[in-house]
């Protein structure tokens, strides 16, 4: 009964107590009520679905937190990137005499003077350290999300070894179920004479087998789900802490052709190989712009009696005899055609993962076919014939627990093989670069 429940029963009941008994009697009612209440069991926590995981999973772990901050970090570059050039301002007090001439007047014959630079950049370099760091950036935030789909990889692999830890743990308490059924007929066959005191003995020892497999599964189970729960940086209860969603495979899938296509749209190493190959070329403009010649204008004004005010003007411009930027450019030329390459690569890699994913995937489904087809009907069909069969003595007992241990070998085969689909299912969406297999 939860505390909901409770509510109207207590209304009532001090609405009875208000009325009908003393005021001590109705002090100690009200007591009992309200420890009655606060000891009500909390409400199990509802178990968490793929996307409520991987919600969580992007929100509180701190390899990607750290991650984004190095994006806004690169952000932070973008403004350095595009600042103007400070100018430079001069001032200054000359010609003090406090010495020779009239100490009295030691600024008569002060020359002040001031002086304001500039330098211009000419080429377009602020724009083009803008688009470097822009391009830095973007190779960033695909390179966040190429290591997001590597952890949603293991992420996704540990919620599918849950859900097959629980899959085979519900088998083995079903088999350990049915099992004791067929103990109770068996002892009271033997009760009745019709079995002799060493098959009753071989059947509950044969029970042994089950007990084990139950509790192989409940540490699996646990296994799994502490390894949930490391890579959800979560310190919630074991017991509290529950996964749920579909563990069947899809019978049908997409051509191979269909997931390249999606793979070369949507892998973020790659988009960052082709990104970074556009960076590279910016990055050569940068270095041409950078070997051109910089003028620095400046302006000045000073007063020198008799001549109570005058300005100039001027224009400094460095020779680019000697450094013209000749190993940046090359440097730069030379960095165009490795990302190119390297480009290739990482494409060739594509096809690579996403051929060898597809195959694990399709012969995971074509062993999984006659599975559900045939073999599981014919497993259940033969325990239950044996079975029938040897309560009425039609069959020997050797006959029942090799018919007992076909069923359950046929059944964890099948839970395993399902394992195995989602699991390279998993693998393909990796390959990909995004779920293309829910």
């Amino acid at each position: 009964m939860t505390l909901l429940n409770v509510m109207p029963i207590a209304a009532l009941f001090v609405l009875v107590c208000s009325v009908a008994l003393p005021q001590v009697l109705r002090r100690a009612g009200l007591a009992i009520l309200l420890l009655a209440c606060l000891h009500q069991p909390a409400r199990a926590q509802d178990a968490y679905t793929w996307q409520q995981i991987r919600d969580k999973f992007e929100a509180a772990n701190p390899t990607l937190q750290a991650a984004r901050i190095g994006i806004d970090e690169s952000k932070a570059d973008e403004i350095t990137a595009y600042l103007r050039p400070n100018p430079t301002v001069t001032a200054g007090l000359d010609q003090i005499d406090p010495f020779t001439g009239n100490p009295y007047r030691p600024f008569a014959n002060a020359f002040p003077f001031f002086s304001a630079s500039y330098l211009y950049e000419r080429e377009h370099k602020r724009e083009l350290r803008r688009t470097s760091a822009q391009g830095a950036t973007a190779i960033a935030q695909s390179q966040l999300a190429d290591q997001e789909r590597t952890l949603l990889f293991a992420l996704r692999s540990a919620f599918v070894q849950t859900l097959q830890a629980k899959a085979i743990l519900a088998l083995a308490n079903d088999n350990l179920g049915y099992y004791d059924k067929v103990l109770e007929v068996s002892r009271d066959r033997y009760k009745a004479g019709d079995i002799a005191q060493v098959d009753l003995d071989r059947l509950e020892l044969q029970r042994v087998q089950y007990e084990s497999d139950v509790e192989t599964a409940k540490v699996n189970v646990r296994t799994a789900k502490i390894q949930l729960l490391t890579l959800l940086n979560d310190r919630t209860p074991i017991e509290k802490f529950d996964v749920t969603g579909p563990f069947d495979f899809a019978d049908q899938i997409l051509l191979l052709d269909e997931f390249r296509k999606t793979a070369l749209d949507a892998r973020p190493d790659l988009k960052a190989a082709l990104q970074s190959v556009e960076k590279a070329k910016t990055d050569h403009q940068l270095a041409v712009a950078n070997g051109s010649t910089d003028p620095t204008f400046g302006i000045d004004m000073a007063r020198n009696p008799p001549i109570p005010l005058y300005f100039g003007v001027n224009v400094s411009i460095p020779l680019r005899i000697f450094d013209k930027n000749q190993g940046e450019k090359l440097r730069t030329q030379l960095d165009i055609d490795r990302n190119r390459r390297l480009r290739t690569v990482a494409e060739a890699q594509v096809f690579s993962d996403v051929d060898s994913a597809y195959a694990t995937l399709e012969s995971n489904v074509a062993l999984l076919r006659p599975y559900k087809a045939k073999y599981l009907e014919q497993a259940v069909r033969i325990r239950e014939t044996i079975t029938f069969s040897y309560q009425r003595g039609g069959a020997s007992l050797l006959d029942f627990l090799q018919a007992q241990q076909d069923y359950r070998g046929v059944q964890v085969s099948y839970l395993n093989l399902v394992g195995a689909y989602l699991s390279a299912a998993n693998q393909l969406n990796l390959a990909v670069g995004r779920e293309v297999i829910p």
